[in-house]
């Protein structure tokens, strides 16, 4: 197993260096620059021209590109077009609110997807399969933006049980309850929507896997059905499972876009909003390098717990 870790990190390589090139021309191709970000009704030509070379930005494509990835292998991100922050330390702040928030709202979706997706499987065709089936497609088919409105409309401006936006309330003393409350939307919001997609892959893998032989020796046996279902059944259901909730990993940045943007959520998402809108090249590429970075880590840890799950898999 270490040998194989290993070579996957060795091969991951190669990989971050094709998608930081393919970033950095997408993101340079791109209409505008930073400095029409600046411009104001009394500058100059000379002006714009002395600020893009202050910036680097009148350099050849593959110059800047050079340059960049010289700091990045030092370690530096460089800095922020608009703050003239280090990228790195602007990211490393944001990160720790994103990875709450996709953690709280992974753990919830698995949480609803699997209880619901087996017993759906195993009591197929009843008013519990057709009531997890309906909820797994509104689940799917309600946007995060619009649910998020719908929710905040309830239980902030109806019933004012919880904060509408933000991660603490201001001039509060921001403990761990307060916390835990500015919490509760954005989770059910992406929890929900991560759950909706994922009953449906636990019903069917669990179906697959409930007309297998060894199910039917182990009921002749006098194995009690829940052991059947949920030590049996579930573990030998699990591959499929794990693979379409470690892809959801890295998908969830992407999701917590939008959701930050709502709830006003100081993570990832509204630093990469704030970035886009102000054409701050060095801090979009730092982001698009860490999002790389969580697909090829995601798929690594998958290729682990599959092992976990499954004592047949072997990597030599």
């Amino acid at each position: 197993m270490f040998s194989y870790i290993v070579r996957r990190l060795l091969i991951a390589v190669p990989v971050l260096f094709g998608v930081t090139i393919v970033n950095f021309i997408i993101i340079n191709m791109a209409p505008g620059s930073p400095v029409d970000m600046l411009i104001d009704p009394n500058i100059t030509a000379a002006d714009i021209e002395a600020k893009k070379a202050a910036l680097g930005l009148n350099q050849p494509l593959y110059v800047q590109y050079y340059y960049w990835m010289v700091n990045l292998l030092q370690g530096n991100l460089g800095f922020s077009f608009s703050s003239y922050q280090p990228v790195a330390h602007m990211i490393g702040e944001r990160l720790g609110p994103t990875v709450l928030l996709m953690g709280l709202s992974i753990l919830l979706g698995i949480a609803i997807a699997i209880p619901l997706g087996v017993m759906s499987a195993t009591r197929q065709y009843s008013k519990l399969d057709y009531l997890a089936t309906g909820g797994s497609f509104m689940g799917i088919s309600i946007p995060h933006f619009f649910l998020a409105l719908g929710l905040i409309y309830i239980f902030s401006l109806k019933l004012k049980w919880l904060p509408s936006g933000g991660m603490v309330t201001l001039g509060g003393e921001g403990g761990f309850t307060d916390r835990m409350l500015h919490l509760v939307l954005p989770v059910m919001v992406l929890g929900i929507g991560l759950a909706g997609k994922k009953i449906r892959y636990v019903r069917a893998s669990v179906l697959e896997i409930l007309g297998q032989d060894y199910l039917r020796t182990a009921r002749a046996k006098g194995v009690r059905e829940f052991l059947v279902v949920n030590k049996h059944a579930l573990r030998n259901a699990l591959i499929p499972i794990i693979t379409v909730v470690g892809l959801e990993i890295p998908m969830l940045l992407g999701g917590a876009v939008i959701t930050e943007q709502i709830f006003s959520w100081p993570g990832i998402g509204q630093l990469t909003m704030a970035s886009i809108m102000s054409r701050d090249y060095p801090t979009l590429m730092g982001l698009n390098l860490l999002a790389a970075t969580m697909v090829l880590a995601a798929n690594l840890l998958t290729d682990v717990v599959y092992s976990i799950a499954d004592p047949r898999i072997k990597y030599n």
